[in-house]
């Protein structure tokens, strides 16, 4: 007997990074969106200033059905080795001393990426998973693309939304997708949907992104939304973290 999948409504975040205010924002859209399943492509923590928050949210959210992979920022909380640059290091350690063990440990053991369906979910891209490569460009995407067997990967990692595609004979295309614009996942290419970011986004909007998936349409609906920009910034400040971490969220750079 063949199994059918369920068809569903997911809604997709992206690099969260420890804001509150704009995953709150995001899952709330989300839901009024009919979302029935949350998928989580990592960055739980990390340059925010409530991983508590955060990591229990997910936690829960996991509890009750959702699928979350490990990003960057969230493999750094357990490994030193990990290197960044010194605002994002800076705000690991700190994250790293608020997180209980069982916060840590469910952070260590979220994997790498998962198949469900036609789908693929990863933080950064499927070729190499674990060595957290950007999805700069048409190639690095063709690269993705060709390293699994999935119709549609989600990524993230990158914090701006794109858009590829591969045909039967390799050629791609990208664009930069329209807010709240639908655009169906048509067969006979292959697909990588680059998720802007929840926490901090680096296109030029502050406005928190995520997106909306249909498996039975196939349609793909980036969305932004709106949150409290001020207060997320006001509590990295407070938390005594790098200021930097702060303004940009207010240019969404």
């Amino acid at each position: 007997m063949i199994e059918v999948e369920e068809q569903l409504r997911l809604a997709v975040f992206a690099d969260i990074h420890a804001n509150r205010q704009a995953f709150e924002a995001c899952l709330d859209s989300a839901r009024a969106r009919g979302a029935e399943q949350i998928i989580c492509l990592g960055d739980i923590v990390g340059y925010g200033a409530d991983p508590e928050w955060a990591v229990d949210t997910m936690m829960d959210l996991v509890e009750d059905g959702a699928i979350a992979v490990i990003g960057n920022h969230d493999a750094a909380v357990g490994t030193a080795s990990e290197t960044m640059n010194a605002e994002a290091q800076a705000a690991i350690e700190w994250t790293r001393g608020r997180l209980s063990a069982p916060q840590r440990r469910f952070l260590a053991e979220l994997p790498l990426k998962r198949e469900e369906g036609d789908r693929l979910y990863v933080h950064s891209e499927a070729s190499h998973p674990a060595q957290w490569h950007y999805v700069r460009s048409s190639s690095d995407a063709a690269r993705s693309i060709e390293a699994t067997a999935a119709d549609v990967t989600f990524c993230g990692h990158i914090h701006k939304p794109a858009l590829y595609s591969m045909s039967s004979a390799a050629k791609m295309t990208s664009f930069i997708p329209t807010s709240d614009a639908p655009v169906q996942l048509l067969g006979g290419r292959r697909w990588l949907a680059v998720i802007g970011s929840v926490g901090q986004p680096r296109d030029g909007n502050p406005a928190a992104a995520f997106a909306m998936f249909d498996t039975s349409s196939r349609e793909i609906t980036y969305c932004r939304v709106p949150y409290d920009v001020e207060t997320a910034a006001e509590r990295i400040r407070a938390n005594g973290l790098p200021h930097w971490l702060a303004d940009r969220l207010l240019a969404g750079r």
